[in-house]
């Protein structure tokens, strides 16, 4: 009776532990109350790392760029980085066209220390209002 008592007691403990390992080193940071309502992290600390969720602007591409960017350099600050920690990026827009034209707005955040990059057009984002989201990875120093 006590071996299976033990039994039942260290697979309870090992499950626990087990679960906990899936959490260890992973900090979620929230910039908005809606994020947990959606169900994510605007930024994920895991290690040496921070991903940073898509950053979002509507509005002509110009406007638009600077309110993620501003959005994502809240969120760098936040967790005590720069765009200069930035190591990939993701951009994902509704119009293409629009956002190289305004690349130079980009270059504003960057300097001339940019990321790998990756630029994509989509048919639509999560608002309908949305033109650009733009998400990053950044090493944490």
């Amino acid at each position: 009776m006590y071996r299976g008592l033990a039994c039942v007691l260290l697979t309870a403990a090992l499950a626990a532990c087990a679960q906990g390992a899936q959490h260890a080193g992973k900090n979620c940071f929230h910039r908005h109350d809606f994020e947990s309502d959606i169900g994510y992290c605007q930024a994920v600390r895991s290690g040496t790392t921070l991903h940073i969720s898509g950053s979002v602007g509507v509005g002509p591409m110009p406007d638009a760029m600077r309110m993620a960017y501003a959005e994502l350099k809240a969120t760098l600050e936040a967790n005590g980085l720069t765009f200069h920690d930035v190591v990939k990026e993701n951009v994902y827009t509704t119009d293409i066209d629009a956002f190289i034209k305004a690349k130079e707005i980009r270059k504003t955040y960057y300097g001339t220390d940019f990321p790998a990059a990756t630029w994509v057009q989509v048919q639509r984002l999560y608002e309908p209002t949305d033109v650009v989201e733009v998400e990053l990875t950044a090493r944490i120093r």
